[in-house]
């Protein structure tokens, strides 16, 4: 079966799908983010097969989340660092960790985000930058952008509706 495409469609969800949407991408980056950078290291810790790794790789560097860097020439080995775009995903690996850890919890976590300095489990929340307010459905809302037709349009207003 052929994987849709998002490519052309207004919503900034679809798009980053497009480019992270399959859950390797997503285990790939949180791997980067944890620090590892090589080929053998991602592979070690998935458990994915090179060809699938490669590819998805490829995809990473191609989408700008993670840049190749050379640090052999004899035999030639490349590494995967994280992009300024990459290291921007880091809240969204942060949301889904603290939704698993709430909705999905293992039986006993193999990974703690804690605070550097005293070393405490956080609890994270989003907020907007300007109001301090939570990103939550008491604070928020999403309302009909420039490109949203007619069909957006009506489910944004009739859900703002519902909750109002």
């Amino acid at each position: 079966m052929e994987r849709k495409s998002f490519q052309d469609m207004s919503c900034p969800v679809a798009l980053t799908l497009e480019q992270v949407g399959e859950w390797w991408s997503i285990l790939i980056l949180r791997d980067a983010t944890h620090g590892i950078t090589r080929f053998d290291g991602f592979q070690k810790s998935l458990g994915i097969s090179p060809n699938s790794l490669t590819r998805r790789l490829g995809a990473l560097v191609e989408a700008g989340l993670l840049e190749r860097r050379r640090y052999s020439e004899r035999p030639p080995r490349d590494e995967y660092v994280l992009t300024d775009a990459g290291h921007a995903f880091q809240p969204v690996l942060t949301t889904l960790y603290v939704f698993g850890t709430k909705h999905f919890p293992p039986n006993e976590p193999n990974v703690r985000l804690v605070d550097k300095e005293s070393g405490n489990d956080v609890d994270p929340l989003l907020i907007d930058r300007t109001t301090g307010h939570p990103i939550d459905e008491e604070h928020t809302t999403f309302m009909p952008g420039p490109s949203a037709d007619d069909r957006l349009r009506a489910v944004l207003e009739r859900r703002n509706r519902q909750t109002s």
